[in-house]
């Protein structure tokens, strides 16, 4: 949903109904995971995505229906076979689809919410004794909207805290009065976490490359270098933070998580060495730095002279990015894009007409959280 968050505050200035379809589960090859969301306006107009391509037709058929007040309704989409009229998933996954009216007052509290950068769950009724598609927003000090039912807000409110603070996203089940260890009202939850951070070292034209494929893949970019005349923020447009300093000292004094990467591009042992020594320390998610070989090789060696320990500098990849063939600035960006999301979801690297199986696992590297869609 924050991929549509300004197309969503443009309709609620608009000040006209319109209707969401969300994912609230997902099985098998499906295209898009739970919370992939689809708004349909009054007047027509419908923004993101839900499947990529398959079912986008029938669902807006079903968001007009809703619209015209037939109520919300939670649809199952599967399979579709050769018949070119049908509707449902070539891939053979399976989506469950939520199609209800907007709440214009719990959405806006969301927009207000991510727009700063405040983690929020989102709790939706699915199915069960209770008000299908009514929400409660859960931030971590107070709520806006109701489920219908004082109890049912009360667990939900407990468990959607819970999920936040591990990035989960998911469906919980309860009584209609919020009791446990009952199967009766299904509640989807999703999970809203401020965008995890690319720290980008070195103003060069790579990083400039990067900085672009990391504000693209969802990244909070910040691109640091000790040179003012490189580091500005005209060169890097795309950076959401452009930082005058030495690599080291400003990585000692900034805030990370397991979900953070490092991309260290300065290809300078001044600058690079004295930086690695610090973040092959701290918490990340991957950690690559450029070079060639044999530079790779040197900068291991002084990182050892340093005190590294091997499981330390195990947590290195350099050269960074994947074997691709990249020669260009953008090229060279791809790759070390492409090695990110491979580290994160537990991907081979590999041609997919290469391997077999399912194409999404699901697998992700222990220290990869998500950042809600």
């Amino acid at each position: 949903m924050r991929d549509i968050a300004d197309g969503l505050r443009d309709l609620l200035a608009g000040g006209r109904p319109f209707a969401l379809a969300t994912v609230v589960g997902a099985s098998g090859s499906a295209p898009r995971p739970p919370g992939a969301t689809m708004a349909v306006g009054a007047e027509g107009e419908a923004l993101g995505s839900i499947s990529g391509g398959c079912v986008e037709g029938a669902v807006y058929s079903t968001a007009e229906q809703v619209l015209r007040g037939e109520g919300p309704v939670v649809q199952t989409y599967g399979y579709s076979d050769d018949d070119a009229y049908a509707v449902g998933l070539t891939c053979g996954g399976i989506l469950d689809v939520l199609v209800a009216p907007a709440d214009r007052e719990v959405l806006s509290a969301w927009l207000e919410r991510v727009d700063v950068d405040e983690p929020v769950a989102l709790a939706t009724v699915v199915s069960g004794p209770a008000p299908v598609g009514a929400q409660l927003l859960v931030g971590r000090s107070e709520v806006h909207g109701s489920l219908g039912a004082e109890g049912l807000d009360v667990a939900v409110t407990d468990d959607a805290r819970g999920m936040l603070a591990s990035g989960q996203t998911g469906t919980r089940h309860y009584g209609p009065r919020g009791q446990r260890r009952v199967d009766e009202v299904a509640v989807f939850v999703q999970s809203f976490t401020p965008p995890p951070r690319m720290l980008v070292f070195g103003a060069t034209d790579f990083a400039a490359a990067v900085s672009r494929i990391g504000a693209f893949l969802g990244y909070r970019v910040t691109v640091c270098d000790a040179r003012p005349v490189f580091a500005t923020a005209r060169r890097f447009p795309e950076a959401h933070e452009v930082v005058c300093d030495w690599p080291h000292r400003y990585l000692e004094g900034t805030e990370l998580d397991e979900r953070t990467v490092m991309c260290v591009l300065t290809h300078d042992p001044k600058f690079d060495v004295p930086l690695l020594e610090v973040a092959l320390r701290r918490p990340a998610a991957y950690i690559g730095a450029m070079g060639s070989r044999r530079s790779s090789e040197d900068r291991l060696r002084r990182l050892r002279e340093a005190g590294l320990s091997e499981s330390e500098l195990a947590r290195l990849h350099s050269p960074i990015g994947l074997d691709l063939g990249a020669r260009t600035a953008e090229e060279t960006a791809v790759s070390i894009g492409a090695e990110i999301v491979s580290r994160r979801w537990g991907g081979t690297g590999r041609p997919l007409s290469l391997t077999a199986g399912a194409i999404h696992t699901g697998v992700r590297h222990p220290g990869a959280v998500l950042s809600g869609a």
